[in-house]
C-alpha cells in the first residue's frame, strides 16, 4: 500500500518516502496505546487515512508560509500526511479529546517534524486567522462553517482562495442544500482509481 501513495506522488524526495515510510509503524505503536485508528482498519492505512489525506494535495498545492487549521483532527488526519508532504506550510491540528493529540505530539516527536502544533479544545475559542481550515468527517457543513466562521483570512496568495476544504463521504445532496452557499466538491475518484474512493469527495467552500 505505500507503494501506492508513491505512485501518485512521484514528486517525493527521500526523506519524505521516508517519512512516510515510518509512519505505518510509528502509528501502530500509538494505536495499541490510544486508539485512534480502527485496529480492523489498520491494514488499509497507508490507503484509508495517509493517501486519504494526501487527496487534498491533489486539490491545491500549498505555499510556502501557507497557515492552516486541521478542525477535529482526531489521529492526525489530514494534518501529518500533508505536513510530510508540505514541509513549509504551518499546521495547527485542533482536537477536543486530549489523548488524541497526544498520539499526534508523538508522531510529530518521531519523525522530527517543525510545521505541526497541537491544540486541545474547541475550534470556536481559537482566535487566529488561518489560510485554510481542513477537517475529515468531522460534522456536517453546515456545522463546519459555523465553526469556521471569522477564522479564515480574507486576503489569499496560494492559486486556490482560502475556504474551507473538507474530506466527505456519500450523497452530501442535502447536506450541501442545507448550507445556501456554493460548494464546490471534486470525486476523488478523479485523483485515485481504487474503488474505496469512488464514494468519497473533497468539498470547498470560500468563507
Amino acid at each position: 500500500m505505500l507503494d501506492t501513495v508513491f505512485t501518485y506522488f512521484p514528486q517525493l524526495n527521500p526523506q519524505q518516502r521516508l517519512a512516510f515510510q515510518q509512519l505505518y509503524n510509528i502509528y501502530k505503536e500509538w494505536n495499541d496505546k490510544i486508539n485512534v485508528v480502527s485496529r480492523k482498519d489498520f491494514d488499509n492505512f497507508y490507503l484509508h487515512h495517509v493517501l486519504h489525506s494526501l487527496s487534498i494535495a491533489k486539490f491545491v498545492q500549498f505555499k510556502k508560509g501557507t497557515l492552516i487549521m486541521d478542525l477535529g483532527t482526531g489521529g492526525g488526519f489530514p494534518t501529518i500526511p500533508l505536513a510530510i508532504m508540505f514541509p513549509e506550510t504551518k499546521f495547527l491540528a485542533v482536537d477536543s479529546i486530549q489523548k488524541k493529540l497526544k498520539v499526534i505530539d508523538g508522531v510529530v516527536e518521531a519523525l522530527d517534524l517543525k510545521n505541526v502544533r497541537t491544540h486541545w479544545g474547541r475550534a470556536e475559542a481559537i482566535s487566529l486567522q488561518f489560510d485554510f481550515i481542513i477537517t475529515r468527517a468531522v460534522a456536517p457543513m453546515p456545522d463546519l462553517l459555523r465553526w469556521s466562521r471569522g477564522k479564515i483570512h480574507p486576503i489569499s496568495f496560494n492559486d486556490l482562495d482560502n475556504g474551507l476544504i473538507a474530506l466527505k463521504g456519500g450523497d452530501l445532496t442535502e447536506e450541501i442544500k442545507e448550507c445556501r452557499r456554493k460548494i464546490k466538491t471534486k470525486s476523488l475518484s478523479d485523483y485515485f482509481k481504487e474503488e474505496f474512493f469512488e464514494t468519497k469527495f473533497i468539498t470547498y467552500v470560500k468563507p
